[in-house]
């Protein structure tokens, strides 16, 4: 087998991570010897006998072949952090994914993005400003990345494809499933002008701690992540904190000060995210 099918089978097993891989790969040099190291020699580097032990009954129940058949059935190209297809702005950061499950096309082009993310529960004010925000990003030759999530990221997926232009949605389980479920369609039409993403692996299931790992990537795909809606305490907040720790630029829409969902924008622009206007405040910005 190649390193590239040995790599897919170590991230498969989902309780290495990103990091923890990347330090294996370093010290063991390939995933091809990481996979058929023994149990002594990965518990005397520091792995704990219960994950040791779940690894190997991983290695177990992986079947390469069957695998690599359902990605192709499926249509669904996986890349990894070596490869020229990986998103350039991905590349560098310290919790990158080690590979990315992709349906659809990431183009060079890509690099000029912008994650648009906000309340699943958007108001009316909500709806106007991120569908009048992304036709003008999409307008000066933005790609919009977004979560395919219920609200802002639905509203800024569908007016990017009304738009022509092109949208990235990544998801927080495998590309063999679509959540929240009634966007499938949606996932099925982003998929013809750009992609949907995940490092997930085939019939990994949708739960709340994904969407921190998945926001990482919504944040770090983009050259800055754009805010518009979301209470006190929301996945938007932490896409925002991610971006800041990224380096890069988060932007924010203030909102109604009596309404519960400017309560995210207004905390960021408080703690140093750009309140911006229009998207002309954005582009002016990432020209």
């Amino acid at each position: 087998m190649t390193e590239k099918e040995y790599l897919v089978g170590l991230y498969a097993f989902t309780l290495f991570g990103p990091k923890r891989l990347d330090l294996l790969l370093s010290f063991f040099g390939s995933a091809k010897n990481i996979w058929n190291i023994n149990k002594k020699e990965l518990i005397n580097i520091g792995l704990s006998e219960n994950m040791v032990s779940k690894f190997f009954f991983h290695k177990k129940k992986f079947d390469f072949k069957n695998y690599f058949q359902k990605l192709k059935k499926l249509s669904i190209n996986v890349i990894s952090y070596k490869e020229d297809e990986y998103p350039k702005n991905l590349l560098g950061l310290e919790d990158a994914p080690t590979i990315l499950y992709i349906k659809g096309k990431i183009l060079e082009t890509d690099i000029k993005s912008i994650a648009v993310v906000g309340t699943r529960k958007n108001t009316l004010y909500g709806e106007t400003i991120a569908r009048m925000f992304t036709k003008d990003l999409v307008k000066a030759g933005f790609t919009i990345v977004s979560g395919l999530a219920r609200g802002i990221d639905t509203l800024a997926h569908k007016t990017t494809l009304e738009e022509k232009g092109r949208t990235i949605a990544v998801l927080g389980c495998g590309l063999d499933q679509v959540y929240p479920p009634e966007n499938s369609y949606l996932a099925d039409l982003i998929i013809k002008n750009g992609a949907v993403i995940s490092e997930y692996p085939l019939g990994y299931q949708i739960k709340a701690s994904n969407f921190v790992n998945r926001n990482r990537i919504i944040s770090g795909i983009s050259k800055a992540t754009l805010v518009i809606e979301g209470a006190e305490k929301s996945g938007t907040l932490l896409t925002a904190s991610q971006a800041a720790v990224q380096g890069k630029t988060v932007y924010a829409v203030p909102g109604d000060v009596r309404s519960f969902l400017s309560a995210a924008p207004h905390f960021l622009i408080r703690n140093g995210a750009i309140l911006v206007r229009s998207a002309k405040d954005i582009i002016d910005d990432n020209v």
